[in-house]
This record gives structure tokens, sequence and C-alpha cells, in this order.
């Protein structure tokens, strides 16, 4: 057996292996996991050639394109927190149907948007949805990987990392349907990403069921809920979580920097991001599978942390080696910490808040996270400016912080 035939049998021992767990689900979590990859799908068919209608086919200014952008996030990353806050007072159904409709909305609107405005009013109201129905969306699928375990002894970070691989699928999935799209023009993709968010509409109109799991909160007071956020433990792992996400975040700041030092060109960037989500969708499974059985959340936090402390780190050291193997090796790194980080932090929240409360602290812990990014992108890009290994190994520490914050694991 060759080494290629090698890598497919395994890619679809893998697949089988994630397909079998996931038909082995309740009929809940199974949509909630489809519901994923059908939002990211939709998502990243629209998202990445805004930039270029706006500066191209609207003929916006630079700045001006950079502060929709921005908007779009924060009225998004944000804005999670109410989101989730929402979700716990109403439950997940209600909340995901509303994000389901503004999305539609706002990317019909976007489609036919020809003044700034306008466009800026559209990508708000798409940023703002995604609010809504994310953090109502993840906080269903801990409390159901959580009844899973507790019914069938499966543990809870394989669901969540199906939940992942979903996403994953979504945003490989996405990216070539709009190019597709795109050759009917940027209007034509923003209705059929419009056309995807009517389907899950449907879909969870005719079989989420009704019911509210965090009701009992419904009555507790505001700054009785906002109190509870100071948790000395969710804060500590909110920070350390962050860090992972401004790490993260330098698959499109360093990433293209160091693409453009060493070949002179970004033409292997959206390969580099293929790669990621591939191992994503095919590693994300088996990975939890071995992790979950042989570490707690805590020791998988901080093993995440370390891969990607160790991505920082040995591609300042190869920078020397020249051509693409520093930003193979970074992406590669980069992506197997994130498959441990990421269902390890989803699948810990529910034991250290009240389950009335999951989806406030699902929600900011994603605000949180996304303030800590807006805050550390500007001196991450100054520091890149210096170039060579430097930049590299100093970002290194971040997650070395990180590992440092993860707090104990639950008694």
């Amino acid at each position: 057996m060759t080494a290629a035939s090698a890598t497919a049998a395994s890619a679809t021992g893998a697949g089988a292996g994630a397909l079998r767990s996931y038909r082995a689900l309740p009929p809940l979590p199974r949509l909630l996991i489809v519901t994923q990859l059908a939002f990211n799908v939709g998502f990243f068919a629209v998202l990445p050639p805004l930039a270029d209608h706006l500066s191209g086919s609207l003929g916006l200014a630079g700045w001006l394109v950079g502060l929709v952008l921005g908007l779009r996030t924060f009225s998004q990353q944000g804005l999670f927190v109410v989101g989730g806050a929402l979700a716990d007072r109403w439950g997940p159904r209600p909340v995901v149907l509303a994000g389901c409709v503004l999305r539609v909305a706002g990317f019909v609107w976007l489609g036919f948007a020809a003044t700034t405005w306008a466009v800026i009013g559209a990508v708000l109201l798409v940023g703002f949805a995604a609010a809504l129905f994310s953090p109502a969306v993840e906080t269903e699928i801990a409390r159901q990987a959580v009844r899973h375990e507790e019914a069938t002894g499966v543990h809870r970070t394989r669901t969540l990392a199906l939940f992942s691989a979903g996403g994953q699928a979504g945003a490989l999935i996405g990216p070539v349907l709009g190019s597709l799209l795109l050759l009917g023009g940027f209007r034509t993709a923003c209705l059929a990403g419009a056309g995807v968010f009517l389907l899950v509409l449907a879909a969870h109109a005719r079989l989420m069921p009704r019911g509210t799991p965090g009701r009992s909160a419904a009555a507790e007071p505001t700054d009785k809920a906002l109190r509870a956020l100071l948790d000395r433990r969710f804060l500590t792992l909110a920070a350390a979580y962050a860090t992972y996400l401004l790490a993260y975040n330098q698959l499109y700041l360093a990433l293209p920097a160091e693409l453009d030092r060493a070949l002179g060109s970004q033409l292997l960037l959206g390969w580099l991001f293929a790669l990621s989500s591939a191992l994503v969708v095919f590693g994300q499974v088996p990975l939890a599978r071995f992790a979950s059985a042989r570490l707690g959340h805590a020791a998988l936090v901080r093993w995440g942390l370390g891969l990607i402390t160790a991505g920082f780190a040995a591609t300042g050291v190869l920078l020397p080696v020249g051509g693409a193997a520093p930003a193979v090796v970074f992406v590669v790194l980069l992506t197997l910490g994130q498959m441990l980080v990421v269902p390890a932090t989803r699948a810990w929240l529910p034991e250290l808040v009240d389950d009335r409360r999951l989806g406030l602290f699902t929600g900011a812990l994603s605000s949180l996270s996304g303030a800590v990014v807006l805050l550390g992108g500007a001196p991450a890009g100054a520091l890149l400016e210096s170039g060579g290994a430097l930049p590299w190994l100093a970002l290194a520490a971040v997650p070395v912080v990180g590992v440092l914050l993860v707090p104990r694991a639950t008694p």
C-alpha cells in the first residue's frame, strides 16, 4: 500500500467512524450538528468575497471596508452574551428561529444594498443574527452532550467533537460553493446563502422540540446573573480560552504575512485553510475519542495550548529553512491544538456553571474572548512588522499564559 492510499484509507476510516458516532446520537444532537454544518456553508459562501465586493463593485475606501468588516465581527462575537442570555430565558428554539429569520433578511438586504449605510445595516443584521443562534445552538449541544454521556457513558467531548467537525465541514464546503455562485455575481451568492438559512429555519421550526431547559432562570434578577459571571473559575477558563482565540486569529494575520515573506504571494493560503478544515473534519472525532479516554478537561485544554505554543515556536525556528515548510507546520500544530481546546472547553463549561445560566456563560465566553482578540490584534500586527523569528517566538508566549491560567480540574 502506498503512502497516498494509506492516507486515503485512514481518512475514509475516520469518516466512517464519525458517521457511526453521529448515527448513534439522539435526534436533537444530530439536528444541531447538521445545523452547524449548514450555518457555516451559508456563512462562508457569502462572507469571504464580501471585502472584494465592497472595494470593487461598490468602490468603498480601504478604511471603510475595514470598518464594515469590524462592525460585522462586533455585532456577532461581541453580542454572543445577549444571545446566550436570551436562550436561558426563552429556550433555544425561539432564539434560533429568530436568528435564522434575521440572517435570511440580512443576506437578502446585503445582496441588494447599493449604499454605504445600507451595507452597514445589512452586515450588522447578519452579525446580530449569529449572535442569537450560535450561542443558543452551542449551549444546547453542550447540554445534550452531557445528557448523552449520562445515558450511554459516551464521553461528552466526543459529541462536541462531532459538532466541531460538522462546523469545519461547512467551512470547507462554503467557500467552494461561494466561488461557484460568484459566477452569477455577489447578489446570487447572497440569495443562495439566504436560501440555506431558510432551509435551516424550516428544519428547526419542524424538528426542534418546544420547551425551555433553562426556564427556571427566567425570574432571576439580571444583576444576580451578571454577578455570577464574576466566578473566578469561569473567568480564568475564559482568559485561557481567550489566549487560544488570540493565537488562532494569527491564521488570518501572521500566516498571510509569513507566506508573503517566504513565497512572495498568498496563493498557498487557501490550500492551508483547506488543510486545517480537513484535519478537523477527519481527525477531530478520532482524536477526541483517544484523548478523552486518557485526559480530563483541564489537561486537554493545557495540552491543546501546548501544541499551539509549539506551533509558534517551531515556525520561528524553521524560518531559515524557507519555503512553505514553516507555514505548514504552524497550521498543523495550531489546528491540532484547536481540536483539543475547543471541545474540552465546551465540555467543561457545564461543570463550572449552573445549568440555568449555561447560555449566558456560553455567550460570555465568546464575547470576552472576542474582546481580547480585538485588543490584541493591533499589538500582534505591530510585532509582525519587525520580521524574523522574534515575533513568532514572542507570540508563543500567548498560549503559555493560557496554560498557566487554566483552572484546576473540577473536584
